[in-house]
């Protein structure tokens, strides 16, 4: 069956074209219009990703009057689908996650190749899940670890150095960093019951659950949303950019499916997983996430559907990085990972 994916067009000005291209690692927008579901937006857009800024196919965020989405070249993924599968994946285990959608995009006509459209994680994502937050963080790099920050300083300034508030003022800066030095300081019954009235326990183990079987080694000290919500007054916390996942880091080389421990990273999991009630929660999790959810079964038709859609227009994207037959035996590589994921994590389970 023929698939066939959206075409979006953009088209900058040249005087903004220039704005945008004279320096890659600025976070400055520039205007431009896109002609997306049959309409003609009005938009800004920049540059977006770390390194990635650097290659010949780039990412951009573009912001409507309305909405934020991320266009994210996968450049580094043979797949080109690991961020929707993994988000994808996410929801089905319960976790909140950005939707996708991949697409061909066009930039001042000319042909810019295969991207993954992602929904920016903004106030409008919980808004349409009638979610209501107070405030938004993104976890932006390695500092974003739940830690006490390293040396003397514990200052607010250097304890938040790892992220980025989204949505919110400083008092939600404040409200952060009084729980992450609260959470490095109680003890025993203390550290038990701050847990259970300040973090939306569930939602963390199942987000720990899916950013441990999809195996994201960067995914515990950054590159996740951390939320505050209005009525409970509690955490939550749900993934993005995961291109490194399903047996490949972020650079596309191919990992040891065990790289990931079961135990997972960063300050705030060791803490939880410290007490047996959460351990033992979050091992039943686990274990239903093997029986239902992380199954060849259940995941290779989502993979192959992904891949049927988006090959033929693969075959045209004038920057696609890997040879063809890599990005062919993509999916038997996923294959393999989850059958060898879910060894490694049936086994690791006993002894948790």
């Amino acid at each position: 069956m023929e698939m066939t994916l959206p075409v979006y067009h953009i088209h900058v000005s040249a005087k903004e074209y220039q704005r945008l291209t004279s320096n890659i690692w600025s976070e400055t927008f520039v205007n431009g219009t896109m002609q997306m579901d049959g309409k003609q937006l009005p938009i800004r857009i920049r540059y977006r990703g770390g390194h990635t800024r650097a290659y010949e196919k780039k990412s951009f965020e573009i912001r409507t009057a309305s909405r934020t989405f991320h266009f994210n070249a996968e450049y580094d993924d043979p797949s080109l689908l690991r961020n929707a599968l993994s988000f994808q994946f996410f929801e089905s285990i319960g976790v909140p996650a950005p939707d996708t959608r991949h697409c061909v995009l066009y930039l001042n006509d000319q042909l810019a190749g295969v991207y993954v459209r992602i929904e920016g994680v903004k106030s409008s994502f919980f808004r349409q899940r009638r979610m209501p937050v107070r405030s938004i963080f993104y976890a932006v790099n390695d500092n974003a670890n739940f830690a006490l920050s390293t040396g003397s300083s514990h200052s607010e300034n250097s304890q938040l150095s790892g992220y980025s508030l989204i949505r919110g003022n400083t008092e939600d800066r404040r409200r952060l960093h009084r729980f992450i030095q609260q959470l490095n300081m109680k003890s025993k019954m203390d550290l038990f019951r701050f847990l259970q009235s300040r973090v939306d326990i569930d939602n963390y183990l199942r987000w720990l659950s899916g950013a441990v079987l999809t195996g994201n080694f960067d995914g515990f000290h950054q590159n996740y949303t951390w939320y505050e919500k209005v009525k409970s007054g509690k955490y939550g916390i749900l993934p993005w950019d995961y291109e490194g996942t399903w047996g490949r880091n972020c650079y596309g080389a191919k990992v040891n499916p065990n790289l990931v421990r079961i135990q997972g990273y960063n300050k705030l999991t060791g803490r939880l997983l410290a007490f047996r009630t959460f351990r033992e929660q979050y091992k039943k999790l686990m274990k239903q996430h093997l029986e239902r959810a992380f199954t060849e079964k259940r995941i290779m038709p989502l993979v192959y559907r992904l891949h049927d859609e988006i090959r033929e227009d693969v075959g045209n994207d004038p920057y696609m990085k890997w040879p063809m037959n890599v990005f062919l035996n993509e999916p038997e590589k996923i294959r393999t990972y989850v059958k060898e994921r879910r060894e490694y994590v049936g086994t690791a389970l006993k002894q948790l």
